[in-house]
């Protein structure tokens, strides 16, 4: 799989959210409703506070009733944008990361399944052979859809990772 490693400051998400079902495969619902009742007024203050990469509106996840790798219960979803930013303000929720590694995993293809596809490699695949192990943060992606080809899109998930110990056993 391609992806590269970013290290990241200490940063905020700043949005809206909702908890929604864990739900892995087709359109989420309750995150189409989620994002059908972000304001305008709220869309201007994200793209002001929007100062460090990717400089793109994200869709972040945390707070699972359950591991993420299993369809169970619900997580908080929040759509939303990456800022540096902590100020508090009435328009948007705002949830502090600490600095932290992610692994990027950059995809393109049709919309949501490349994504979903993707996804489930990351823990299938990916994860079980890496030299990362996941860090208990938001993970978080954003989708930019082709202009020219319907339901197309170019797409990134980051993934909070750390190395993983090595265990001595030596001793």
């Amino acid at each position: 799989m391609r992806y590269k490693v970013v290290e990241m400051p200490t940063f905020y998400l700043a949005g809206v959210s909702k908890r929604v079902p864990m739900q892995f495969v087709g359109v989420n619902n309750e995150i189409v409703e989620l994002a059908k009742s972000i304001t305008e007024e709220q869309r201007k203050e994200m793209h002001a506070l929007q100062n460090i990469e990717p400089y793109q509106v994200v869709n972040a996840s945390y707070n699972a009733d359950s591991e993420f790798e299993k369809e169970e219960g619900e997580l908080t979803h929040m759509i939303g944008v990456l800022t540096t930013n902590g100020d508090s303000n009435n328009l948007l929720e705002k949830v502090k990361v600490e600095a932290a590694t992610w692994a990027v995993f950059p995809n393109e293809g049709s919309f949501p399944e490349t994504m979903q596809n993707t996804m489930a490699q990351i823990y299938a695949e990916w994860l079980p052979s890496a030299d990362y192990e996941l860090i208990c943060a938001p993970n978080f992606s954003f989708t930019k859809m082709s202009e020219n080809k319907k339901n197309y899109a170019y797409c990134e998930i980051w993934i909070p990772v750390q190395k993983k110990k090595v265990i001595d056993k030596s001793s």
